[in-house]
């Protein structure tokens, strides 16, 4: 189930927490709010033209101006014109550049996030925040900041004129004003409320979605279709009762503000009445402001529903960008060795591969139970450990914390003698090669993928380690060779080859420590045979921790750790461990025996 972030109460449109993405963009706004007063002045000149038209051409019976009357208007309309297409061009170019930074930002930030975080939010709702909540935000910093400056402008000029020509009858045309900020003020909680259920069905439904998608196989194999599409339906029924609901309560805003609006047509037609027979060109000005003002209030109401609608997204990604990682290096780190972006390379000493745990307490973040206490343990340079359990054991523990994936609860790991965070992620995580149960390819070829492991390799280098790891005969059968493309995820090929080219992959890399994943238990036993010859080879001259499933594998490893329940029960070499007779004695002989039984029914 998606774990949702609290969402943090913020200040109306909460724009102060976006204000550093508009920056950039402060000139291109600042020419947009000109250009949008400029086209509102023009605007509300128009029915001024007007009223001197009926009162000086019409009634006054004379055309000695009508030239430069023409001339003038002419020139307005054109420079009406200009100012609209140099506006909507600049509001298109904030609004996929804001777009552009605020996801770019996200992605960025989502780099730096511990697994825990990855562990307890889903895809779809992620994806809900990197990609429609900050589209939200980039046509509010755009069309709808453009908008606003015209919408506001013309109300506030068209006001000031209509005061300045006759004060009573605009201030009755002008009294649907407090009322409009009164109506605000009474629907603006609820809508707020409304829309911030709304998002978060939507994030769960792209989620339902998501997974149904990505688990499409395993959806036809338990043949549960019914059951995934009576759960998206629910989901989707509550979306659209929620929306529903929400568009009622938005429907009685709208029309009750434009009833509002309307009134102000009303007044002029009741008391403006008396100035159509003297002063028909000032009666006409009225009927055109009081008309005119109607688009504004009208758009003012759409406006504040989505500005509050807009305060959800705004929320929902700012959220997002508070999270804090679990594991974080230090300013005084940062300072020295830089960060995963901005690696200072110069700095980082040689990593040897030597790994000590020092009174070492762990508990997962989201956990109570203690995984390890107190545990010491030094693995040396060149040392292969194995760490085997039933699954679900906790094996990947020790893993996860000598990668700094976690921080101990207590104690320190060490790296060649100095607590690894005392040192960058970056410069750690350059140096370990880890090798999945459950194998990830990149969108790409096989070549771009085995050069995520070392973007400088030389065509030796690869097919050295394609051979190391007899992944050359997954290359060769292959139509384009290293130039042929794996899929989504590398679903054009097998489990098998997958793990093989990721095995590649982490070798190029050189890494001081390698770690392997349950590397063979997800293969057929021909691909199991290859990557265990190629990790007899490959962990020769590195620090190896290999998390093992078949025990067979493991039996000359310098040291097992046997997990069980989340803790370690015993270590030792094979030989200890089997003359000990304990819990790895116990999985050893009924694996053996299984082993044993299959082959004779085979």
């Amino acid at each position: 189930m998606t774990q949702t972030a609290p969402v943090q109460k913020t200040r109306f449109f909460g724009i102060s927490k976006i204000l550093r993405f508009l920056k950039p963009f402060k000139r291109v706004m600042l020419s947009m709010a000109a250009l949008g007063l400029t086209t509102s002045i023009i605007d509300v000149a128009i029915p001024l033209f007007q009223r001197y038209s009926l009162n000086h051409f019409i009634k006054g019976n004379t055309l000695d101006t009508l030239p430069l009357f023409l001339i003038i208007y002419i020139l307005a309309l054109a420079g009406q014109s200009f100012a609209t297409y140099v506006s909507c061009r600049n509001a298109m170019t904030v609004e996929v550049s804001v777009n552009r930074d605020l996801r770019h930002a996200a992605f960025e930030h989502l780099q730096t996030l511990s697994f825990s975080y990855f562990n307890q939010n889903s895809v779809g709702y992620i994806h809900a925040r990197v990609l429609s909540d900050t589209s939200r935000i980039g046509s509010l910093a755009s069309w709808s900041f453009m908008d606003g400056v015209w919408h506001t402008s013309y109300l506030i000029f068209a006001a000031v004129v209509m005061l300045a020509i006759n004060a009573r009858l605009a201030l009755l045309v002008l009294i649907i004003v407090p009322l409009v900020a009164a109506l605000f003020s009474l629907f603006q909680g609820k809508l707020i409320r409304a829309n911030r259920e709304i998002r978060e069905i939507n994030s769960n439904i792209t989620s339902n979605f998501n997974e149904g998608i990505t688990g499409a196989k395993t959806v036809k194999t338990l043949a549960i279709e019914e059951e995934m599409d009576r759960r998206f339906t629910a989901e989707t029924a509550r979306m659209r009762k929620r929306s529903v609901d929400a568009s009622r309560l938005r429907g009685a805003f709208a029309a009750t503000m434009n009833l509002a609006s309307s009134v102000a047509l009303a007044i002029v037609l009741w008391r403006g009445g008396y100035l159509a027979e003297n002063q028909v060109g000032t009666f006409s000005m009225f009927m055109s402001y009081a008309q005119g003002m109607m688009e504004p209030v009208r758009w003012l109401i759409d406006a504040i529903s989505d500005l509050i609608t807009t305060q959800v997204n705004i929320e929902r990604f700012t959220n997002l960008l508070a999270v804090k990682s679990d594991v974080v290096d230090t300013p005084e780190v940062v300072e020295k060795y830089g960060d995963s972006f901005c690696p200072k390379k110069e700095a980082w000493e040689p990593l040897v591969g030597d790994i000590e745990f020092e009174d070492v307490t762990f508990r997962y973040p989201d956990g109570q139970e203690t995984v390890l206490e107190h545990f010491n343990m030094r693995i040396p340079f060149g040392s292969n450990i194995a760490i085997v359990g039933e699954t679900g054991a906790g094996k990947s523990t020790l893993v996860n914390l000598v990668c700094r994936f976690y921080e101990p609860t207590q104690g320190r790991v060490l790296i060649d003698g100095r607590d690894a965070r005392e040192r960058s992620q970056l410069w750690l995580h350059s140096s370990i090669g880890y090798v999945l149960q459950n194998p990830h390819l990149f969108s790409g070829t096989v070549r771009e993928n085995l050069l995520y492991g070392n973007p400088n390799a030389s065509e030796e280098q690869i097919r050295r380690a394609i051979e190391l790891v007899s992944a050359d005969e997954v290359v060769a059968r292959l139509e384009n060779g290293l130039d042929t493309d794996v899929g989504e995820g590398g679903d054009l090929l097998s489990t098998g080859e997958k793990q093989l080219i990721s095995f590649a992959r982490a070798i190029l890399a050189d890494p001081r420590i390698l770690i392997l994943d349950e590397a063979t238990a997800s293969v057929d036993t021909l691909t199991e045979q290859k990557i265990q010859a190629a990790i007899d080879k490959v962990i020769q001259g590195r620090t190896s921790i290999v998390i093992a499933h078949r025990l067979s594998t493991v039996r000359h490893s310098d040291c097992i750790l046997a997990v069980k329940d989340g803790k370690i029960v015993e270590s030792g070499t094979h030989k200890q461990l089997i003359a000990a007779k304990g819990y790895y004695y116990d999985m050893y002989t009924r694996q053996y025996e299984d082993e044993e039984a299959a082959k004779i029914l085979g």
